[in-house]
């Protein structure tokens, strides 16, 4: 039985976002638990399961978990790493290992070192020369030479919102498997394209990622292909690797090669066609359409606090759009509060513990962020609290609180939990269905929420994931690059890796 060892390190890293996540803002699996927590829509479960069904010995490492935020800690990063590494080598002293398949996110990274997942192949590969390494990523993995360098081929996520990831962790597996059993000698080439895309204007569900994303499927149906991926970088960490990338794996070289540079002039044919798939607005002008379409009997309207949006790294825990409502004396004068999720303080979120139905003064926002949000103070009621909730699916548990304050009921979390869904809001007692105005702090809304949204606006609010990327403070990018440079000729064949 041939073995193969499997490991997993999922974090999208926002370097504006002044947390450093570290050991608490983790879910850590070993072992068995990698077999106990076989899960739908998982890319590591689609690698153990794939590889399990087509008979091999799966062997277990770590696998390191959480929801995007700041970079991560650099001690908890290499002890994780060192884990995988020891795991492998003891593993392998036991009986030779056949294969290595990782479940990746591509835009993890550790301060102090910049990218996580490129030292972790480095590493593997000087151990383990001769044998096949493959990995899934996420569609916004911002590709490097030190990851191409030490791993046989790469596939990432085709679908945003990411709804593929178990069949891509299967794909992965695949390859791995056409490796062992085929002898399949993987080449892989990739196209550094010089765009970075805001990550509400990658969906796709619209163009021009409806196009783009059928040209990689029908790719991958021509003879001698194994992957083709469009991985669109993460426009909110500001280092000297940001942009999209074009991956493609072949049974030859010249294969990879020209459809690499195919799909890299395709999607710069693209790069003006890149937008909101929904209305998108200044904060102000948010509230008047919002109010209005309420008037008119559009509700629920839902809201994006987009610039804070935890799902995409920001803190969670800014105050300035949810000032702005509490201060618009329209918001009292709806039918139902505003459902506001949410802000991510600890603190704030513990002083609502054991006192539902209470009237307290609470300080709140602004724990992390303290450059473009301010706390605020104010007395509300507090109408609910769970302790430990979990998100079906996930392996995060938070406290959360409902608390009432001027014509909005406010969730507030003690981790750093996303709102890319509605669970929390039912979990807390409160059906979207039945308020006026919802505010998620997301991007794109996903299918759980469009099903009571009956209008669905983007504001374009500040915090750590600004979609204007214009207004971002980078340094350390690679320039020229599209939007924020324009006017600049691009030459795929010279970008080819």
């Amino acid at each position: 039985m041939k073995r193969v060892l499997v490991a997993a390190m999922h974090h999208e890293s926002n370097s504006f976002n002044p947390i450093v996540a570290g050991e608490n803002d983790f879910n850590v699996m070993r072992g068995k638990e990698f077999f106990d927590n076989i899960r739908e829509n998982d890319s590591l479960s689609g690698v153990v399961k794939t590889l399990m069904d087509a008979g091999y010995e799966v062997v277990p490492a770590v696998s390191a978990r959480a929801v995007p935020n700041g970079e991560v800690d650099y001690d908890f990063y290499q002890g994780i790493k060192s884990e995988i590494i020891k795991i492998a080598k003891e593993e392998n002293a036991k009986k030779p290992l056949d294969a290595i398949t990782l479940s990746l996110h591509g835009s993890m990274r550790i301060k102090k070192q910049g990218e996580a997942e490129g030292y972790l192949f480095e590493e593997l590969r000087e151990l383990f020369p001769n044998i096949p390494i493959f990995s899934s990523l996420d569609m916004h993995t911002t590709m490097t030479d030190r990851m191409h360098d030490n791993c046989d081929g790469f596939v990432g996520y085709k679908c945003a919102p990411h709804t593929d990831c178990f069949e891509t962790g299967e794909h992965a597996a695949k390859m791995t498997i056409a490796a062992l059993e085929k002898g399949v000698k993987a080449k892989s080439a990739w196209v550094r394209v010089p765009i970075l895309v805001a990550g509400e204007q990658s969906s796709t569900t619209v163009e021009p990622m409806i196009t783009l994303t059928n040209e990689l499927r029908e790719t991958e149906k021509k003879p001698g292909i194994l992957a083709t991926s469009y991985l669109m970088g993460f426009p909110w960490a500001d280092n000297e690797d940001s942009s999209v990338a074009v991956y493609v794996v072949a049974e030859t070289q010249e294969l990879a090669d020209k459809e690499a540079v195919r799909l890299a002039e395709f999607i710069w044919s693209k790069r003006y066609e890149f937008c909101f798939q929904t209305e998108a607005y200044s904060e102000e002008k948010t509230l008047n359409v919002a109010f209005e379409a309420v008037k008119n009997g559009q509700k629920p309207v839902y809201i994006s606090d987009s610039g804070d949006n935890p799902t995409a790294g920001s803190s969670s825990d800014c105050t300035g759009f949810l000032k702005k409502i509490m201060e618009d004396p329209r918001t009292k004068e709806l039918n139902t509060p505003v459902l506001y999720g949410g802000i991510y303080d600890p603190e704030a979120t513990k002083q609502c513990e054991g006192k539902i139905g209470q009237e307290i003064t609470l300080t709140f926002g602004a724990k992390f962020d303290t450059k473009t949000t301010s706390p605020i103070t104010a007395k509300g009621v507090v109408k609910n609290y769970i302790k430990d909730w979990k998100l079906q699916g996930s392996l995060v548990k938070s406290d959360v609180a409902l608390f009432n304050v001027n014509g909005i009921d406010l969730v507030l979390g003690e981790k750093h939990i996303g709102y890319a869904s509605s669970h929390v809001f039912l979990a807390l007692g409160i059906n979207p269905a039945e308020r006026d105005i919802v505010v998620c702090k997301v991007g794109y809304l996903g299918d759980h929420h469009e099903q009571f949204a009956k209008r669905a606006i983007l504001a374009l609010t500040k915090g750590s994931t600004n979609e204007d990327l214009k207004t971002l403070d980078y340094k350390l990018v690679p320039r020229p690059l599209f939007p924020l440079d324009d006017d600049f000729e691009f030459d795929a064949k010279a970008n080819l890796k």
